[in-house]
């Protein structure tokens, strides 16, 4: 019946779409600006006080036959599902779409219910669908497989490049980078507090939550730690994993554990408030991820970087309409507005940290500054002049890409997921069970 029902719809939405093919709206991003941390010059957010990449064209609405299905792995107490709840409603408002043209589903588990969420969206009418979430991916092929007048766009998954599908597609953007300067912030704080004398320049060292030991995961706390070592060269940095994305009580005595364990700073890849509530706490500086935590702590939150995934939404829906060819693999930047940082709470940051966040932000923009520079940093004590990365894919994952050259790791460049998966020097993981 799904099927069936998908066809008819197919052939409805084709025959819309023709109609109004002449009238291409212009892209835009949605945007606003407020400090130079995040973006190039914009307009600013008043509700989340962050950047993005300013248009000063308007985006036409999409034709009356769009309509858009959004899957979340988890609901809005999830700071990583609200960051893309609230890059969906910011979307749809720019795009003109009516309420009735996009659907939330939350709550989605990693598995069979994925497809079935895609499958009751596309018999909503739904001809665009996303997940927000990488074990989302195999189910959503799945339905594209099925559907295939439907386009599925899924975030953080690695198979749209191997699978050859026309409507199914992967998108990330090089958060990375946006780790990198909060990492800058938190190797200023470090500082900081040795100049203060609350402890020794070899004392120096950070804490970490992660979800997993996947590649997004490694990249992002390497690259916040080569950050922070930018600017406090003696910093080191213990990791501890959950094995869940969100889990308010593992987050929070992974928090706990690495305090206890001498870590000046935490910072963290989860999605829960378990961390940050912790360092609140304990009055340990805090350095967030997916917005802004400065309400539930006030005196400990630094500053935050996230994904704004509203300029790839914008992208997809426009793309529909116009009848234009959608990448497998889109990877968003700074410089589209796809990483942003949050406003430096002045009262928990070091004097100066705005001010070098935007030098910094510049120089990654030139191309001056590379996160993944192999002169700074080693592993086993070695330095790099080579890298194979898994950036296929295959079943066997066979190393088959070379993406050390010209100086650094060319992270997301290859395809728009993560691929970093490097143990390096002056990190030192305090399991690996994930």
């Amino acid at each position: 019946m799904k099927k069936i029902f998908a066809l008819l719809l197919a052939t409805v939405m084709v025959l819309a779409l023709c109609a109004c093919g002449s009238k291409a709206p212009a892209e835009t991003t949605a945007a606003p600006a407020g400090e130079t941390t995040a973006a190039p010059a914009g307009e600013t957010t008043a509700a989340s006080n962050e950047t993005t990449a300013a248009s000063d064209e308007t985006t036409a609405a999409p034709a009356p036959s769009v309509k858009v299905g959004f899957i979340f792995l988890h609901d809005e107490n999830s700071t990583y599902d609200l960051n893309f709840m609230n890059a969906a409603k910011e979307a749809c408002a720019a795009l003109g779409l009516s309420d009735d043209q996009y659907i939330f589903r939350t709550n989605i588990p990693e598995g069979q219910e994925c497809y079935d969420a895609a499958c009751e969206l596309v018999d909503a009418g739904c001809n665009i669908v996303f997940a927000d979430s990488f074990g989302h991916e195999d189910y959503m092929i799945q339905a594209a497989k099925e559907f295939p007048e439907v386009q599925f766009c899924h975030a953080t998954g690695t198979k749209a490049h191997t699978e050859g599908l026309s409507n199914y597609h992967n998108a990330f953007a090089s958060i990375y980078e946006g780790r990198y300067l909060a990492g800058v912030a938190a190797g200023l704080k470090l500082n900081e507090m040795i100049e203060n004398g609350e402890f020794t320049a070899e004392e120096a060292k950070m804490g970490y939550i992660g979800a997993y030991t996947y590649a997004e995961v490694v990249s992002g706390y390497t690259a916040f730690y080569l950050g922070a070592k930018s600017v406090c060269p003696t910093v080191t940095m213990e990791v501890t994993f959950t094995g869940s994305w969100y889990d308010e009580t593992a987050e929070k005595e992974g928090a706990n554990k690495l305090i206890g364990n001498g870590c000046k700073l935490i910072s963290q890849h989860a999605d829960s408030m378990g961390a940050p509530t912790a360092c609140e706490t304990a009055g340990v500086p805090n350095v967030s991820y997916n917005g802004s935590t400065i309400a539930a702590c006030p005196n400990t939150f630094i500053v935050s970087s996230r994904i704004n995934w509203a300029p790839y939404y914008e992208f997809i829906v426009n793309s529909v309409v116009n009848g234009t060819e959608i990448p497998s693999d889109w990877t968003g930047s700074i410089a589209t507005g796809s990483v942003l940082l949050t406003e430096v709470n002045e009262t928990a940051a070091a004097a100066g940290t705005a001010d070098k966040i935007a030098d910094v932000k510049a120089a990654l923009e030139d191309g001056s500054v590379h996160v993944f520079d192999v002169t700074t940093f080693t592993v086993g004590g070695e330095s790099l002049t080579s890298y194979m990365a898994d950036v296929d894919t295959d079943p066997a994952y066979t190393p088959d890409t070379e993406v050390i050259y010209d100086g650094y790791f060319h992270e997301s460049e290859k395809r728009s997921a993560p691929y970093f998966d490097l143990q390096i020097d002056g990190i030192t993981l305090l399991d690996t069970a994930f």
